[in-house]
Order: structure tokens, then sequence, then C-alpha cells
């Protein structure tokens, strides 16, 4: 006797669902990054998501600046920052500024896999003051070590907002981005920069002047915030001397004498009083007169 012939499949996949994605599980011991769920199936940006993502796969003091972060996805600075902005506002990233042993100022980014997670660890005590012999080394201050120098004392009195900033500086820095499209400055960034702007403007700088010197020779590649090389360009360059006052000169000119009316003739004339003209007083009135 034949055995029945079933057109049911040999082996049917218990649980498996009817729709939606099927998970092809892969036991991976190297090479993989641990990302919660929360982080993974965060609503909002897609772009968010990945650049988190991309920097819990980082090892750490790798960097994670706008500018490397451009280099390494094909989105632009924009959007790159715009992402940076939301993980510090959900509280995965954190921006610290911390001091050095040699004075200068840097900045350190902690990520979080959970935001509230454990504090990072606290910044080094500040160095002590030096004895008034010790005179520290002076090294060469470039634009790509803009960012990380000590901000002068202008800077600490720059505007809450650009509201309270003055309007032509800040006119003059919101137009860069026209002649160089990666200058492009956050209000915060303008603010902090528009009083060196402006005493550019009250040293008699005009806006085109000022423009190609803040805009001119830029690196290639910029490796560090555009804001830190147009601070340092405003800080480290003297500012021009004021045009000297034009003095007028005071020439001697002729005095003009006033018009009169002759006596004799009634023919105008240039004279310092009233009278006669020249013909009627030499007797050549009646010709003067016809």
């Amino acid at each position: 006797m034949a055995d029945p012939q079933s057109n049911a499949p040999s082996r049917a996949d218990a649980g498996a669902p009817t729709s939606g994605v099927i998970h092809v599980r892969t036991r991976l011991t190297a090479d993989f990054t641990v990302i919660s769920n929360a982080l993974a199936q965060r609503r909002g940006s897609a772009v968010t998501v990945g650049v988190a993502a991309y920097v819990l796969s980082l090892p750490n003091g790798s960097p994670v600046s706008i500018a490397a972060l451009c280099e390494h996805f094909t989105e632009g600075e924009i959007l790159i920052s715009r992402a940076l902005r939301e993980l510090e506002a959900a509280g995965y990233l954190e921006r610290r500024r911390e001091r050095t042993s040699t004075g200068q100022v840097r900045t350190r980014t902690y990520f979080y896999d959970v935001p509230g997670g454990d504090p990072a660890p606290e910044p080094p005590e500040p160095p002590r003051p030096r004895r008034p012999r010790e005179q520290p080394a002076s090294a060469p201050v470039t634009e790509q070590a803009a960012e990380h120098s000590p901000k002068p004392a202008a800077e600490a009195k720059s505007p809450a907002s650009l509201a309270d900033a003055d309007p032509r500086a800040v006119a003059v820095l919101t137009a860069l981005r026209r002649v160089d499209p990666r200058l492009i400055l956050s209000a915060q960034e303008a603010a902090r920069l528009a009083p060196a702007v402006a005493e550019w403007l009250a040293a008699g700088v005009d806006v085109p002047r000022l423009t190609e010197f803040l805009t001119a020779g830029l690196p290639d590649r910029l490796r560090t915030r555009p804001a830190g090389i147009l601070a340092f360009r405003l800080r480290e360059t003297p500012l021009p001397a004021p045009p000297p006052l034009r003095s007028e000169r005071v020439t001697d000119r002729p005095t003009v004498a006033r018009f009169q009316t002759c006596d004799g003739c009634e023919r105008a004339f240039r004279a310092p009083d009233p009278g006669r003209c020249r013909d009627c007083r030499s007797g050549n009135g009646l010709r003067a007169a016809g």
C-alpha cells in the first residue's frame, strides 16, 4: 500500500510573522556595538540616530567634531550640527570646556549610552600660579589652534543675543556665507564675534575690505569651527590706524565786491560802496547809457 502524499510543507516555522521584518540573528564576538533600544528606536531624524550609532562605535579619543563627522557622512554641516544639538538636548552628548595645565582651553565631548548615566570625570584642577621669575615659553599660535586658545577679555563682554549686538556687525557676519558657504555661524557665535567686528568698523574699515580680510586665504579643509578661525583673525590682527583727519586748507581768496547800481546810468557794476560806474566817472556816461 502506497504512503499518502501531502501538499503541506515538511516543516513550518513556528511563530513566524506573516508580515514585517524577520531577523536573521548571528552571534557576534568582535567588532560590534551595543546600543540601547531607546536610542536606536528614537523618533525623529534618522541622521541623529545614525550619528549617535557612529559615535558609539568609535574608540575613545576619536575626533567627533562637525568637520570630522562631515568627512564620514554625506550630509552637510547643517544636518550634522542639528543632530549633535538634538543629542545634547536629549542628554546623550555633553561638551565640557576644560583648562589644561598649560592654560589653554579645550572642549571635551562625553557620550552616554543612557542619558543621566555615570557622570563624566571631574576636570583637572587648575594649575598653580607661576612664580614671578618663571617665564612660560610662548608657543606659536595658528588658526588651527584658535578654537582652543584662551578667549580675550573683549569676547567675555559679548552680548547675550543677536538683538543686543551691533546690527552692522551682525550683517557682516551673516553675509560671510555668501562668499564662502563653509562660514556658517550660529546665533551664539555671531553674538560672540559681533563686538570685535564692530571695533573694526569703528576703526574705519569698510565692509568689503573687512569681508575680504575674513574670507581670504582660508585652508581647503577647515579642521575647526569657522567661528574659531574668524575669532583668531579678529583677535590676533592689529586694528588698522584710523585715517588722518583731513585738514581744510584755508586759502586766501580775493574778496569779491558786491553789485552796485550806478547813480548815473543805473547800470550794475561791482564796487565796495554805492556811487557811479567807471564810465560815468570818466565822462562817458552818455555813451555807456546809450
